[in-house]
């Protein structure tokens, strides 16, 4: 009687055993499932990637440091112009008879 129990019980070991590694298939399919559901989502919402977003953040940040230093220049430059006109305007006419 004790080995045709432990027959049953190693049956019943092997079924479990079985059942378990069908779990884990199907787990492992589902996962599949969403992520690749997910990342069609994503696609079709046309969502970029970190790294797509970090590599255009960096182009405004350089492109921002270009303008500022611009504008920095301009203003010198205009700077510049408003002073020679103020002098041109203040000096009397040379040539003038």
């Amino acid at each position: 009687m004790t080995q045709t129990s432990n027959r049953i019980f190693d049956e019943m070991a092997r079924l479990m055993n079985d059942a378990a590694g069908v779990a884990q298939g199907v787990r492992r399919e589902v996962d599949t499932l969403v992520r690749t559901q997910a990342e069609k989502m994503l696609r079709d919402l046309d969502v970029v990637s970190r790294e797509e977003f970090e590599a255009v953040k960096e182009m405004a940040r350089l492109a921002r440091e270009e303008n500022e230093a611009l504008k920095a220049r301009l203003d010198a430059l205009e700077g510049k112009a408003t002073a020679k006109a103020k002098k041109a305007k203040d000096s009397p006419d040379e040539g003038v008879a």
